[in-house]
């Protein structure tokens, strides 16, 4: 009976383990996904400001 006890026991530290990994993963694409938003609203901020300098006088005419 040990011995099975042993085995889930093992099982049960294989699968935290494997949480811990995936929790990790997920971190890292959650950083990923946000350098990549903060990158993307800067390019916009760009653009946005290029059309104000470009268009500013002929809305104001």
């Amino acid at each position: 009976m040990q011995n099975r006890s042993q085995k889930y026991k093992f099982m049960n530290e294989n699968l935290n383990s494997n949480r811990i990994e995936e929790d990790d993963f997920n971190l890292n694409v959650d950083e990923h996904n946000y350098d990549n938003l903060i990158n993307r609203l800067k390019q916009i901020r760009s653009t946005i400001l290029l059309l104000e300098k470009k268009y500013f006088d002929k809305l104001n005419s």
